[in-house]
């Protein structure tokens, strides 16, 4: 069975920075494309950072650039989001999401994933 588990979520104030942390069981990193993905209070899903775990290919929404990192350590299963800078607007629920691929490649919408966590809250006060 596979699962995703997130964590480092909690509240901080405006400029603050936090780690998120996804740990994966049940597939392995190494063959994978991950995203991190977040959800505002009425707003639909929106995808913040993807990396490809077979070439370490990164891509970031224009939103966050400059000031989210993603990364990935496969021999612990484990896919991190650096947040720093943070901004009231970061608020969200966010998730975690894997999908296999064969080839190295970066999936960037939220259709192209099969496999997603429950979520870890972000608060960000002004």
């Amino acid at each position: 069975e596979v699962k995703l588990v997130e964590s480092g979520g909690g509240s901080v104030q405006t400029g603050g920075s936090l780690r998120l942390s996804c740990v994966a069981s049940g597939l392995t990193f190494d063959d994978h494309s991950i995203g991190w993905f977040r959800q505002a209070p009425g707003k639909g899903r929106e995808g913040v950072s993807f990396i490809s775990s077979v070439d370490d290919t990164t891509d970031y929404a224009d939103s966050v650039k400059g000031r989210f990192t993603i990364t990935s350590d496969v021999f612990k299963n484990t896919v991190y989001l650096d947040m720093n800078s943070l901004k009231p607007e970061d608020t969200a629920v966010y998730y975690c999401a894997a999908t296999y691929y064969h080839e190295p490649y970066l999936a960037t919408q939220e259709f192209e994933y099969d496999y997603w966590g429950q979520g870890t809250q972000v608060t960000v006060s002004s």
